[in-house]
């Protein structure tokens, strides 16, 4: 018999039957502390499964907890659990599928990160474009011109009203979702003219506070990348200072590095994003991905700057960006190699800036 309440082993399901009997034959019915919190943890596991269960049950009555079409592919079952009504309103279109919503969380993220009238184009939660300028049609029209081909199909967001000209301007384009705070009533209108086009009115910003990813047979949970990365903290390396407009280009392409997928290099100039190379398994060949695609698309590199989510272990990204025209760079730094980088940079003279912030996405 147990002497107090922690000494009871919770036994809560039948599975553990057979193990507990032979842990309780073995050690003459004496329990160690770390076996009854192994118990006690599967039963409140069990415990909070069911809740889980009751709360989808009501969730999926009321509207918030949300059976979509199908997961990533069509074979796969998906479910959407929370209230997307109290950050969007849907103006017009189809229902929001599993990709879309991952979609649409990425391009949000993304916006966040922009006061100054910004235009983004993102296909599978990397931007293609995005452009910071003078009105929101400027700003669409450099986005487009990054990558028009990625720009089919993709999800369009901006942080300011759309008007009758860059609704025009976009309207030709088949993209999926488009996002923006408001909307003249000329522009939707027009924006409306294709009744399968997800027009979504953004009423609310959303910062997490933690992101979560189920993963084996447990999950992940950190806390969400939120920090502001600025370059008013940043630190000058190298012999070459940037002139005021190319810190703020690096400033812009460090703001897109952190939203896109490791390894990732953003090129931009003039606040506008002339390419990127994401996702890839080398740092080189984030580079050399976004130096060809620069390319195809005519695109002059000769006084763009380069941002890196992550440390340069060695300095052949350097020679590569200086040789296509790259005249500066900014990086978290934190190699042992940080010095070869930056006196590649002094040899090439190419500025470079170190923020001491790492800024992987995986």
């Amino acid at each position: 018999a147990a002497k107090n309440f922690s000494d009871v082993s919770i036994i809560s399901s039948q599975n553990q039957y057979k193990d507990c009997l032979d842990y309780f034959i073995k050690n003459k019915f004496e329990t160690d502390l770390n076996f009854r919190r192994r118990l006690a943890f599967e039963a409140f596991s069990n415990i909070s499964e069911y809740d889980i269960h009751i709360e989808e049950f009501f969730g999926e009555s009321t509207g918030i907890y949300k059976k979509l079409r199908y997961g990533e592919n069509p074979h796969q079952s998906a479910v959407f659990n929370g209230d997307i009504g109290d950050i969007f309103e849907k103006l017009n279109g189809k229902e929001l599928s599993y990709n879309n919503l991952l979609d649409v969380d990425a391009s949000i993220r993304l916006i966040s990160e922009f006061t100054h009238t910004t235009f983004a184009i993102l296909k599978h939660n990397n931007a293609c474009g995005i452009s910071s300028a003078s009105s929101v049609i400027t700003s669409y029209l450099n986005a487009f011109e990054a990558d028009p081909l990625s720009a089919f199909g993709g999800i369009l967001i901006t942080n300011k009203k759309v008007d009758s000209n860059a609704a025009n301007e976009m309207n030709s384009l088949f993209f999926e979702i488009i996002i923006a705070p408001d909307y003249t009533d000329k522009a939707l209108s027009i924006l409306k003219s294709k009744k399968n086009r997800i027009i979504l009115l953004h009423k609310k910003q959303v910062q997490k506070k933690f992101t979560v990813r189920s993963i084996l047979n447990g999950s992940l949970k950190q806390e969400s990348d939120n920090i502001k990365n600025l370059s008013n903290k940043w630190k000058l390396v190298t012999k070459v200072k940037c002139k005021k407009n190319q810190l703020i280009d690096l400033e812009f392409a460090n703001k897109i590095v952190k939203h896109s997928k490791s390894n990732a290099i953003v090129l931009v100039k003039d606040q506008q994003m002339l390419s990127s190379g994401v996702g890839q398994t080398s740092r080189v060949d984030a580079l050399k991905f976004a130096i060809d695609k620069a390319k195809t698309f005519k695109f002059d590199l000769a006084g763009s700057v380069m941002a890196s989510d992550a440390f340069f272990p060695f300095p052949d990204c350097i020679e590569i960006a200086s040789e296509a025209g790259i005249s500066a760079v900014v990086q978290p730094g934190g190699s042992i190699k940080d010095q070869l980088s930056i006196d590649a940079c002094d040899e090439r003279g190419v500025a470079m800036y170190l923020t001491g912030i790492r800024h992987f996405y995986h």
